[in-house]
């Protein structure tokens, strides 16, 4: 009797882990890795500047699907079976011990993602899983209880196909052949260009407690926000490049936002002025700096605000005083142009989710076919979640097939 076949096309991270679950799972199981590029497993190599941030410390489902500005109702049943914690334990029981830094985003104890591809590539090869590499698939189709895929002039047949070919053109055009609907793709996780020559002569300050909402958008996020030469990044930033993606592009990335530096009321800083007007009226305003702003960036606001450093605190008038407090808390910019986010590479967009069970990852167009990682219209934002949906996908996929043989 021959081998149960599994074909996954796409050598990243789900992929491979979907492999590797799949082959400890039962060693009968013929499967082989499609890869089209030259080496395997690119993302996990430069994600989180080389570190790989595998997941996240968040392990409660109805938290953790928070993160997810597309799959957050799909993915809570799935977070029930597979969570940070299972992707924790997995990969400590193969030897890779993973830690947590302040912000909650986890990496292997080495702080190199070689150790997850090594991880991946030791059981891949202890469990005879192939790996073929610069394979562009051309063509898909279902052969009675086959299927038959087409790579240049050789042809694969499997019994399961599982695609995890992230965001991909070609194979999101073979798909919606297949009867598929794909959401178009746009990016998510980018920094915003903000043309201001003061600001930009900032770059490297960052304001920990800020948050940002896009004028005339319902979008409103909260977190660090670091200055750069071109404008604004940080994690305040890139969550909202990630929950407002889709409507940012529709704008061709020109828009304006109103940022507050500090996640202060308008009200509770001119009662605050009003203190330190009493306490330190004799002061120079450059010299009492509030809410432990960055001392070059405080400076900014006084100039922004038409307050010279020297002028006491006792003299502020009430227009300065008003337009401190609004440009703490209510500044604009005008964002004109995105930049990408170095360490992710991620976006919005891929096969509809109303077509996909979320029991199984498995196509309710197509018996036998699967979907896992970014090919899906699914994306996290950053901090390791990118990586959890692809790890909870996969072992959804490894477990549901593994029932079948």
């Amino acid at each position: 009797m021959s081998k149960p076949t599994v074909l996954i096309i796409g050598g990243g991270a789900a992929g491979f882990f979907s492999a590797c679950l799949l082959a400890q799972k039962d060693s009968n199981i013929k499967i082989t890795i499609l890869e089209k590029d030259k080496e395997v497993l690119k993302k996990v190599r430069i994600s989180g500047g080389g570190r790989c941030n595998v997941t996240h410390a968040c392990f409660d489902p109805r938290d953790l699907v928070k993160f997810y500005p597309r799959g957050e109702k799909e993915f809570y049943a799935p977070f029930l079976q597979f969570q940070p914690k299972d992707t924790i334990e997995w990969f400590s029981k193969n030897g890779v011990a993973l830690k947590t830094e302040a912000d909650g985003r986890m990496f292997p104890i080495t702080d190199s993602s070689e150790t997850i591809i090594d991880c991946f590539m030791k059981i891949c090869k202890k469990h005879h899983v192939e790996v073929k590499l610069s394979c562009r698939v051309t063509a898909i189709r279902k052969m009675d209880a086959k299927w038959e895929v087409t790579v240049s002039d050789k042809t694969y047949l499997s019994d399961y196909l599982i695609i995890t070919a992230g965001s991909s053109p070609s194979i999101w055009n073979i798909l919606a052949s297949m009867g598929h609907t794909i959401v178009p793709a746009v990016p998510s996780l980018f920094t915003f260009k903000v043309k201001d020559n003061e600001l930009n002569e900032l770059a490297g300050i960052s304001l920990p407690a800020a948050s940002v909402k896009i004028l005339g958008l319902k979008h409103t996020t909260a977190g660090p926000v670091l200055i750069t030469h071109w404008g604004l990044s940080g994690p305040g930033i890139l969550k909202m490049s990630a929950w407002a993606a889709v409507e940012l592009h529709e704008l061709k990335y020109e828009f304006d936002i109103e940022v507050n530096w500090i996640s202060q009321t308008y009200d509770n800083v001119l009662a605050d002025i009003k203190e330190i007007k009493e306490s330190d009226a004799k002061k120079q305003m450059g010299n009492v700096v509030m809410y432990k702003i960055p001392n070059r960036f405080w400076m900014y606001l006084l100039h922004t605000s038409a307050i010279q450093s020297t002028q006491q605190w006792a003299n502020i008038t009430k227009k300065q005083t008003q337009d401190l407090a609004r440009n703490m808390t209510k500044f604009t910019l005008s964002v004109r142009g995105k930049s990408s986010n170095k360490e992710e590479f991620v976006t919005a967009g891929g096969v509809s989710l109303k077509e996909v069970n979320f029991k199984s990852f498995q196509s309710k167009i197509q018996e036998n076919l699967y979907f896992a990682g970014e090919v899906l219209n699914i994306d996290g934002l950053t901090g390791g979640f990118n990586f959890q949906s692809a790890w909870t996908g996969a072992y959804i996929i490894s477990k549901e097939i593994s029932t079948k043989l």
